[in-house]
């Protein structure tokens, strides 16, 4: 991954919190021209102590928070922790396509009937929800906005853990009249209380609208807007609840308003890796600063999602031949490229993955296979070319570990990518998890980036 200093990056933590103010250093200097020692000595010490105040009353903004992959051995939910195979990832990411592809078509259909939604790519976070606070791991997903939980009374719920609601002394479901309520999509009321429909993957859920104190960490937001999920169908929900970390108004960097200053960064650990956990790091402080960036580009018909332009691809140092109309930014449509938490192999619109696939298989100049929806295959070791996304502004280059997933059983190897299911009339191009790991992945709002550095995530 290439780096460079960049003249907008943000500062380090040191030089945001110790760098005095010009009127304190104007001051000391007049004291030290006066030539009074004793006068000298009383504006050190005074510069040296408001300096030390200023530290102390100006707390960090940031919390890092560990990331759990969801079949780890670290995972509350796994019994018997293994890497995911490769039907798993294949049914997974079909399932995830197609839900991201509803969100940009601003449709509701649900994956087909007995189509599970696999947790395998799922990472979590530990938050505390209520007062006093209930711990549940809930899954980080930078394509969706609004929080929920699963709560007490909840049918079809799968989780023998709950958010006990009447336990909590800050509990309050929000009233009809609410702007929350207003914000969320397929809202009604019943009664004065607001409640609304959604779908996730195969499954569709119904919940109460309500607010509560969410700390994450060392940090707490005190009404935190939230669905209570009263009823579930299906297998696809997260057992104990899911984090939006997208762009829209019920997501965490809104509702905490200046607590983060809306930029957030994480770390994903090899998939392989079943005793790693990687960090979900909120707020500036701490963030890499030898980092480059491409600017974040807003679709009005998803506004929260993550778009960026991609230029082109690499395979080793080769461009391969994509027409521009393919990988072009088209707002009218939803076309584009995306950053997304939920996805684990890259997908790319088919003209751009023929290309990247013909081109791969090219220099590898091996007989190919086919395995678990994976058509680039090989059954004897190989020693994969780089690949590389060209942005506007960076490029993301890829080794081994980022390019090629092998099956859980025997020495099969694949091509880390795939083309959009056949069900899916899929315009976007999917930046995934797999190709995500061992990179810092720097979200950066306020300034309308994303940035991305090597980083060994563990």
């Amino acid at each position: 991954m290439e780096s460079s200093k960049d003249a907008n990056v943000l500062p380090s933590s040191k030089e945001r919190l110790y760098r005095p103010s010009p009127a304190l250093v104007h001051l000391l200097h007049q004291a030290l021209a006066m030539g009074n020692p004793f006068t000298s000595f009383s504006f050190f010490f005074f510069f040296f102590f408001t300096a030390i105040w200023l530290t102390s009353a100006s707390p960090s903004p940031s919390v890092t928070l560990t990331l759990i992959p969801a079949n780890s051995n670290l995972s509350p939910f796994k019994s018997s922790p293994s890497p995911p195979s490769l039907d798993q990832i294949n049914a997974h990411d079909k399932a995830r396509l197609i839900y991201l592809d509803n969100l940009i078509a601003k449709t509701d259909v649900p994956v087909g009937s007995g189509r599970q939604f696999q947790q395998a790519g799922n990472y979590l976070v530990k938050a505390n929800v209520g007062t006093p606070g209930q711990t549940l791991f809930m899954v980080m997903d930078t394509s969706n906005d609004a929080a929920w939980v699963p709560c007490s009374g909840c049918t079809g719920c799968s989780s023998p853990t709950l958010f006990t609601l009447e336990q909590s002394t800050t509990f309050k479901p929000l009233q009809c009249g609410a702007a929350q309520c207003r914000q969320v999509s397929n809202s009604y009321c019943t009664l004065s209380d607001c409640h609304f429909n959604m779908t996730y993957g195969d499954s569709s859920f119904e919940a109460l609208l309500s607010v509560d104190s969410l700390t994450l960490a060392s940090s707490t937001i005190p009404s935190y807007a939230f669905g209570c999920l009263k009823s579930v169908t299906g297998t696809s929900i997260p057992p104990q609840g899911l984090l939006g970390l997208g762009r829209g108004p019920l997501s965490l960097l809104s509702q905490a308003g200046t607590l983060y200053q809306k930029t957030f960064s994480y770390c994903l650990p090899n998939a392989k890796s079943m005793n790693f956990s990687g960090s979900l790091r909120l707020g500036p402080v701490g963030q890499p600063t030898r980092i480059l960036y491409t600017p974040l580009l807003t679709n009005p018909r998803r506004p929260s999602l993550y778009y960026v332009n991609m230029t082109g691809i690499k395979v080793g140092r080769r461009t391969v031949n994509i027409p521009p109309n393919v990988l072009a930014f088209d707002p009218t449509t939803g076309a584009g490229t995306i950053f997304d938490s939920g996805t684990m192999v890259t997908r790319l619109v088919a003209p751009a993955y023929v290309a990247v696939r013909d081109e791969f298989r090219r220099r590898i100049n091996q007989p190919v296979t086919s395995l678990g929806g994976f058509d680039t295959c090989y059954s004897t070791p190989i020693v994969p070319p780089t690949i590389t996304f060209q942005f506007d502004g960076m490029n993301m280059t890829l080794p081994e570990e980022n390019v090629l997933i092998h099956s859980t059983y025997g020495t099969t190897s694949c091509l880390a990518m795939a083309a959009a299911p056949v069900n899916v009339n899929s315009v976007v191009n999917v930046i995934a998890t797999m190709q995500q790991q061992n990179h810092r992945v720097l979200y950066d709002i306020p300034n309308s980036r994303l940035g991305v550095s090597r980083e060994l995530c563990t």
